[in-house]
């Protein structure tokens, strides 16, 4: 085997879920297309939840000082996601260049490898293992690892040559996305419905514009065209009468509200993680926020099967617990789609979603939505935390205090035991080299409801409760059998 598990992709998912197995000592290469970063960042932020994600393997603070804002939309439809307990719309003013360089960065450290210029040609799946065979700098060449992961994008060739199905809605529309320099725009956050489309425009600092451009009637673009400023700016003047013409573009891209999900997120040892799973109209930053979700549920789960400590059937719960994670994201995007870039058809949704929205009730609704944070998994536990991720609380022990976050920075399970209960520690002993154990007192009052509760390495609760017995079967479902007791000596 040349690696554990190859990674197609080097975007945000592939990077995050080669940092997931490096940090759990697995062997990991990510091969990607691109000679070197484009530079280009379709992204400017991401969500509450992936904030929380990146924070609990401690490469939040890589980011600098963030800027969060309580406010956001739904469909362009603006409303405080402070509604709902520890929420907020997300960072801003993250470019996804950023984002790639801070992931690639922590992975670099935690042992993945990332090889620059490999565009993959064809896969062979044999049961026992997966070859790539790759165009590379030196030529064809071919790799094999014993599991590939698919995070190479809407058009993955991962996909494709493992024969997932796709389906779907096909675009209706094309729009463009730029970076625009010297055009003096007024700032349009939310976007501007005009009679001919609708134009957002955002300020990004040193004179730079973000844009997004969406004409009427414009077909879907096809891949292979080229799209360059002057298309941009002749339609920006359809739409506003402004003309930007005289200004330039960094860069420019086009895309479309075309909506697709894999029927399957796993093939045999092939799997798929973000765009290469899901897309859809990007709509409040969740596309890469998702795929990073994607990736840290994935990630802890393919490294127990590549250690041989994996309970029967653990791959299988990432299609269970994230496909269904996916398809609410196209549902969402769909809604958004009708509301924001519908045309005059489209005015009495929009009133009533206006009306909708300002009910406190659907405000906790949609932020729960877009942020992600309403996601549940079904973990056969019926406490009222069970399936739910673990929230940021602190925590005091006998090595001084300490928060829910920062106990998972090193990407194990943990058992907390709030109640100083020496059966529930020893239940969990045969888990020692999978699972820590921590006996802490709550600072708060709003700490964990529960006098011991069993957090999954991605950060959900698997178990809370008293009961031993449950404990020690969830412990087997999540973390494989436990080492006996003369194998610890």
């Amino acid at each position: 085997m040349d690696a554990d598990v190859i990674v197609v992709g080097a975007g945000p998912t592939g990077l995050m879920l080669a940092g997931e197995l490096g940090l759990a000592g697995v062997r990991v290469v990510v091969v990607e297309r691109l000679a070197e970063p484009t530079g280009q960042s379709r992204g400017l932020g991401f969500t509450a939840r992936a904030m929380e994600t990146f924070d609990q393997r401690g490469i939040l603070p890589l980011f600098g000082e963030l800027e969060t804002s309580p406010v956001g939309h739904f469909g362009g439809v603006r409303f405080d996601y402070s509604a709902l307990d520890d929420c907020h719309f997300g960072a801003r003013a993250v470019p996804q260049s950023q984002t790639e360089a801070v992931l690639e960065e922590w992975a670099g450290k935690v042992g993945a490898q990332v090889w620059r210029g490999w565009q993959v040609l064809d896969l062979v799946d044999d049961g026992e293992a997966v070859t790539v065979t790759a165009d590379t700098p030196e030529g064809a060449r071919t790799l094999r690892a014993a599991y590939l992961v698919g995070c190479d994008g809407g058009h993955s060739a991962v996909r494709r040559l493992a024969g997932f199905d796709f389906p779907g809605t096909p675009a209706t529309r094309g729009m463009y996305l730029a970076d625009v320099v010297g055009c003096d725009l007024r700032p349009r956050f939310l976007g501007e419905r005009l009679p001919h489309g609708m134009v957002m425009a955002a300020p990004l600092g040193r004179g730079v514009d973000r844009i997004i451009v969406c004409e009427h009637g414009t077909p879907p673009a096809d891949r292979a065209e080229q799209v360059d400023f002057a298309e941009v700016a002749a339609a920006w003047q359809r739409i506003t009468g402004e003309d930007i013409s005289g200004g330039r573009a960094d860069w420019v891209s086009s895309f479309t509200d075309a909506t697709r999900q894999a029927a399957e997120y796993r093939r045999g040892r092939v799997l798929l993680a973000g765009d290469a799973a899901h897309i859809h109209l990007p709509a409040g930053g969740q596309g890469l926020s998702t795929g990073v979700q994607d990736a840290v549920n994935l990630g802890w789960k393919l490294a127990a099967v590549v250690r041989g400590d994996a309970p029967n059937g653990l791959l299988d719960t990432y299609h269970r617990e994230r496909h269904p994670v996916g398809a609410r994201l196209l549902m969402n995007t769909r809604a958004q789609n009708l509301v924001f870039l519908g045309g005059e058809e489209a005015d009495p949704l929009r009133e009533l979603m206006t009306e909708l929205i300002a009910l406190d009730s659907t405000k906790r609704h949609l932020a729960g939505i877009v942020s992600g944070l309403d996601i549940r998994y079904d973990v056969a536990c019926d406490h009222p935390m069970a399936g739910l991720r673990i929230p940021p609380r602190a925590l005091r022990g006998a090595d001084g205090e300490t928060t829910t976050t920062e106990l998972l920075h090193a990407g194990t399970g943990v058992l907390l035991d709030l109640d100083d209960n020496a059966a529930v520690r020893a239940v969990a002993e045969g888990w020692g080299d999978r699972v820590r154990t921590v006996t802490a007192t709550p600072v708060s009052p709003s700490a964990p409801p529960a006098t011991a509760v069993l957090v999954r390495p991605d950060g959900y609760v698997a178990w809370a409760g008293e009961d031993v017995d449950g404990l020690s079967t969830a412990l087997l479902r999540w973390f494989g059998t436990p080492v006996t007791a003369a194998a610890r000596r």
